[in-house]
């Protein structure tokens, strides 16, 4: 604290209130109007949602349609339960009797940034529990899934005993490969599904790899070696279509997680600032008119 001295010699001490300038009511009053607010939009929201997406082909709008309206929808969110929740916290709090304009409406964008900050908190801690609750439910049925699935891969090779398997085959290869695929249903299409696999993983058959495959699909089909060939080609250009289509769709998924996450921070700095102006113009439409007490002189 400091002392100045008048002119005529006097001691001028500056006025500091005993009370905190932080006002927890209003705070949590406008705190809980932004929570309601905002999880009725939301689930609003996700009834909307459900609305754009089908189990039908061809229903569903795309997903980076879905990622884009649900980052708008959430600065909506924000910018109307913010709003709302900053305003209440400004026109709850009490008048700061003595205190300089400027510090009034520092301490009232304060509040509603606080407001905004604690009914952002609960929200988010909301989310990640329901979030928490629907990914333990997807891991319990994916571990049944597995479980059921374990006998069935028992009798099939691990995926790391598939390139030794492949070369295996590749070293027994018999020469004539016609006589072997006829003979053998059961060891001709295990070799196939391994040929299949192998070039999954490298990126692309050989082209010896094809020709054996001709072969062997020309003994089994009764085609002829052209023919034959020309279908080993179709079913692998199917096959590289697939992987094409597989990787566009997380590319798809890729760009909407990240526009979503962009406008998710976008649509919190916007929730931010709405609080704070609106905690400052309801705390000045609280002070425009003076509530003055008359008191008689004697």
């Amino acid at each position: 604290m400091s002392v100045s001295m008048t002119g005529s010699g006097e001691i001028a001490t500056p006025v500091e209130s005993s009370k905190s300038a932080m006002t927890w009511g209003p705070i949590f009053g406008g705190a809980a109007a932004a929570i309601g607010v905002t999880l009725i939009l939301l689930l609003l929201g996700s009834g909307v949602g459900l609305t754009m997406v089908s189990p039908w082909s061809g229903q569903s709008s795309s997903l980076g349609t879905v990622g884009v309206t649900a980052a708008i929808w959430l600065v909506v969110v924000q910018w109307l339960s913010s709003g709302l929740g900053g305003y209440i916290t400004g026109r709850l709090r009490t008048k700061w009797a003595a205190v300089h304009t400027d510090e009034v409406f520092f301490r009232d964008t304060a509040h509603g940034f606080i407001s905004w900050a604690l009914a952002t908190i609960f929200v988010a801690g909301f989310l990640a529990s329901s979030l928490t609750s629907l990914a333990g439910a997807g891991a319990q049925a994916v571990g049944s899934a597995a479980t059921a699935a374990g006998t069935a891969a028992s009798s099939t090779a691990s995926a790391a005993d598939l390139p030794t398997a492949y070369f295996t085959d590749a070293l027994l290869r018999p020469e004539q490969a016609r006589a072997g695929a006829t003979s053998d249903d059961t060891a001709a299409t295990a070799e196939v599904s391994r040929i299949l696999l192998n070039g999954a993983a490298a990126g692309q058959i050989p082209d010896d790899d094809k020709a054996y495959l001709a072969t062997i699909v020309s003994a089994r089909t009764g085609l002829s070696e052209a023919d034959a060939r020309n279908r080993v080609d179709t079913v692998l250009k199917r096959i590289d279509d697939a992987k094409v289509a597989a990787q566009k769709a997380a590319d798809e998924a890729r760009k909407a997680a990240s526009t979503t996450a962009l406008l998710g921070a976008l649509s919190l700095l916007i929730g931010a600032f709405i609080a704070a102006a609106a905690a400052a113009f309801g705390g000045s439409q609280r002070d425009e008119e003076e509530d003055l007490i008359i008191t008689s002189r004697i």
